[in-house]
């Protein structure tokens, strides 16, 4: 992907963190963008800024007949879709002995099942076109068990799970497919973090992260990478040796 103008995409989880500053930086390279969310306003505001070229359509992605119209709605505005973001995400830090099973039900359904939802309206589009590229956003909190990640880890390592899946059946019909794994990034979710977050990025570092990626057509786009190659690693451990790295690191 490397010529931005004109180029049609649809972000889903774009009012705030990531998902703005990501939208705000293909606007900038010259694309059209739709974005979603839950809540309206920002959407709004967004198209309000660069009228004619964003596509505001309001969402929640536990709703598969409302991604279903926004596909249907985008096919008639503007034809294709070049690429299609899954941003929307969910996470409330959790221990053992503290599980709320409302917490655990709508993160799952939020984090993994909206995914899907997501899935079912996009696949068919792409497929009819025979081109486009899907990008799913994990977290390396998917790469291994983690503190505090007890809802929300599971949901990101069935998504990289997913995304592998997917690229196997996609890439044969001209469908590309990317998984994105973002370290710490200031955003509303990790603002509940009570623990230092080494290095926390900002939005707007790691929408740079993910235009980089997608440009160079990686599969796993991840950053920043002098903490994700780290936490890559830590994958490789036995776990006689992980579990104690991952003790000292996060002091829990």
């Amino acid at each position: 992907m490397s010529d931005w103008p004109d180029r049609t995409v649809w972000i889903i989880g774009a009012s705030t963190g990531i998902g703005a500053a990501l939208a705000k930086a293909l606007l900038q390279k010259g694309a059209r963008v739709a974005v979603s969310s839950r809540r309206s306003e920002p959407l709004e505001a967004l198209a309000s800024a660069y009228p004619g070229r964003v596509l505001a359509l309001p969402l929640d992605v536990k709703d598969p007949i409302a991604l279903r119209e926004a596909t249907t709605t985008i096919a008639a505005q503007w034809g294709e879709l070049d690429v299609a973001v899954f941003m929307a995400g969910d996470y409330k830090p959790m221990r053992a002995w503290e599980i709320d099973l409302a917490v655990v039900g709508n993160t799952i359904e939020t984090n993994l099942l909206g995914c899907y939802n997501a899935l079912a309206a996009l696949v068919p589009m792409l497929v009819r076109q025979g081109h486009g590229t899907l990008a799913l956003v994990s977290s390396v909190a998917g790469y291994r068990g983690l503190p505090k990640s007890l809802a929300y880890g599971p949901t990101k390592a069935a998504m990289i799970n997913l995304a592998e899946a997917l690229f196997l059946d996609l890439r044969p019909k001209g469908i590309g497919v990317c998984v994105v794994n973002p370290g710490f990034v200031r955003t509303p979710l990790t603002d509940q973090n009570e623990f230092k977050m080494p290095p926390l990025i900002e939005p707007e570092e790691a929408a740079a992260g993910i235009v980089d990626g997608l440009e160079r057509g990686d599969f796993g786009i991840h950053f920043p990478k002098r903490f994700t190659r780290v936490m890559g690693l830590l994958r490789l451990l036995p776990y006689r040796l992980y579990f104690p790295a991952i003790r000292r690191m996060t002091g829990l």
